[in-house]
């Protein structure tokens, strides 16, 4: 194992803080050089801490961080994105809040993965941006679950391999697919998806965002690729995410 190195300097999104010791902030980083970190923010509660601003939810930052005895210390922080909007407008807030929670929760302190930070990083500068937030998240959401090994099978029958066909199908949440509904009808675990849903979820998994977004989604639609997806990524994490139910309320 590489000895750790005393100084590190690194691009990050801070994820969530708390209040650590009378005047500190612990952060939860995910960073494009190391992935997932934990540090230390001095003196960050303190009114005329000149760090505060930087290090607030969502924020892109650049930090330069000291190895600690428990967690690195930040010694500087400069904002590179700060993604105003993002705290403007609860609904934005609720979606990014969405975002940085799912990314949180699917992660652990495993290292460099800059797949994943441009995701984040493009999604949160999506949100922030975009008048409709549905088409950031639900890409975000289906890339999440390729980059980390969990893509659900949606082209052919996880069961008896047979290729999809335009009808409505079924999904199983423990087998991370498609079953037709030959093979699906009976068996308990699944839950139906429409034609037209599971559609959108192929474009949105094969397809750029640019190409994505360009997909008229009716309501209807929307409101069923979220729950499925929500769903599924629920049964992953095998816990409730807090987010959705913040979202929802906003969004009422």
């Amino acid at each position: 194992m590489p000895p750790v190195p005393h100084t590190l300097r690194v691009e990050a999104v801070v994820l969530r803080h708390a209040d650590w010791g009378e005047a500190d902030r612990l952060l939860w980083l995910f960073s494009r050089e190391q992935g997932k970190l934990r540090a230390v923010a001095k003196g960050a509660r303190k009114l005329l801490s000149r760090k505060a601003g930087h290090l607030q939810p969502f924020t892109r930052v650049a930090l330069m961080l000291a190895h600690g005895h428990d967690f690195w210390i930040v010694t500087q922080a400069d904002t590179v994105e700060a993604y105003l909007a993002l705290g403007q407008d609860l609904v934005r807030t609720g979606y990014a809040a969405y975002t940085v929670e799912l990314l949180d929760r699917f992660t652990y302190d495993e290292g460099e993965n800059g797949l994943l930070y441009r995701l984040l990083v493009e999604t949160l500068e999506r949100i922030a941006n975009e008048a409709d937030a549905f088409w950031a998240v639900r890409y975000f959401e289906i890339h999440l679950l390729d980059i980390l090994g969990f893509k659900p099978e949606l082209f052919e029958c996880v069961q008896c391999r047979e290729p999809i066909q335009a009808q409505d199908q079924f999904f199983s949440l423990l087998r991370g697919g498609v079953i037709c509904p030959r093979c699906g009808g009976n068996e308990a675990g699944v839950r139906p998806v429409s034609v037209e849903a599971l559609r959108f979820l192929r474009h949105f998994q094969r397809s750029t965002y640019a190409a994505a977004h360009k997909a008229s989604v009716p309501e209807g639609v929307r409101q069923e690729m979220e729950a499925l997806l929500q769903t599924y990524l629920t049964f992953l994490l095998e816990r409730s995410l807090n987010s959705p139910s913040f979202l929802r309320a906003v969004r009422n």
